[in-house]
């Protein structure tokens, strides 16, 4: 019982590692969205990502004729491509508010998920009450009071497409159990796939290498943290959260990263601590503790 419990423990400690990075990474898109496109951001950030993670474990990986390589296939479309795909675009046409409060809805849609793909116990009313409660603390801290809301249905509905492809990754990942390979060649694995599933997009929008840009200093500071940073070590530390801990428990955490994003902000650009940032932070704690007392959402049982 000890070693799980401390299992469990680096799980989640995982989990807020990988928070505490993609809290800021809206910021870095959007520094990058000036010079580079949603495609090429997104090309560059996990071919870097992939190269670190080759280096790392250069062994060669063979595929398998199972059902455990078309989940890893669709983890990379899901998790890789079209989550980023969305998000980034979406971050064009909408507010990074907006965006914030949306992708805040992927622990739901990962619960509803999880539900149907892998346990049907889960979605009991303490999880339902729990994420409206962190909703409006999201709500709160994403609009730091200023509540005029404006909408883009294309750009909205592309990050809703996000948050529930996200969803589906994170179940894909716990339905994945492939002990021969290490974390790091499973994560490489699904960035593999992710990369090409990419090529279509590659093809179809206007893309260019134009790698002089990244001569700006700015601009390689931004990907080097995209793809070293963000996606590298934070799907590392996120795909062994969920192997621990489980989807659903793992996806929670996302509440968090409005947190993260005015934190960073307060210490980096000095901005004003605000009593809606405090009462939005209190309200995103509080519906974690309701949706996780008595019956809990299962998503996989814990492992050994």
């Amino acid at each position: 019982m000890e070693i799980i419990a401390k299992r469990r423990i680096k799980g989640h400690m995982a989990a807020c590692a990988s928070i505490l990075i993609w809290g800021t990474t809206f910021i870095s898109t959007k520094v990058l969205l000036s010079d580079f496109t949603p495609t090429e951001i997104l090309f560059f950030r996990f071919i870097f990502a992939y190269l670190l993670l080759f280096i790392l474990s250069p062994k060669p990986i063979r595929p398998k004729r199972d059902k455990t390589e078309l989940l890893y296939a669709l983890a990379g479309l899901c998790g890789v491509t079209l989550y980023f795909l969305f998000q980034n675009t979406g971050l064009i046409y909408t507010l990074a508010s907006n965006a914030g409060v949306i992708i805040a809805v992927a622990p739901m849609f990962t619960a509803i998920v999880s539900f149907f793909l892998i346990s049907r116990t889960g979605l009991n009313r303490n999880f339902v009450m729990g994420f409206f409660i962190c909703m409006i603390g999201v709500v709160l801290i994403s609009f730091n009071g200023n509540f005029v809301l404006k909408l883009n249905p294309l750009g909205d509905i592309l990050m809703i497409l996000g948050a529930l492809s996200w969803a589906f990754y994170c179940n894909l990942l716990a339905l994945i159990d492939n002990k021969e390979l290490s974390l790091i060649r499973q994560t490489r694995k699904v960035f593999f796939y992710g990369l090409l599933f990419m090529i279509p997009a590659l093809m179809s929008t206007e893309f260019h290498l134009g790698l002089s840009r990244f001569a700006d200093p700015g601009n390689l500071a931004n990907i080097l943290f995209l793809a070293f940073g963000a996606s590298a070590v934070s799907f590392l530390t996120w795909n062994y959260a969920v192997g621990i801990i489980g989807s659903v428990k793992t996806a929670t955490y996302i509440y968090f990263s409005p947190i993260v994003t005015v934190v960073a902000s307060i210490i980096v650009l000095h901005e004003p601590l605000t009593w809606v940032f405090l009462t939005g932070s209190a309200l995103i704690i509080s519906g974690l503790m309701v949706s996780e007392r008595k019956s809990r959402v299962h998503a996989l049982p814990e492992k050994d």
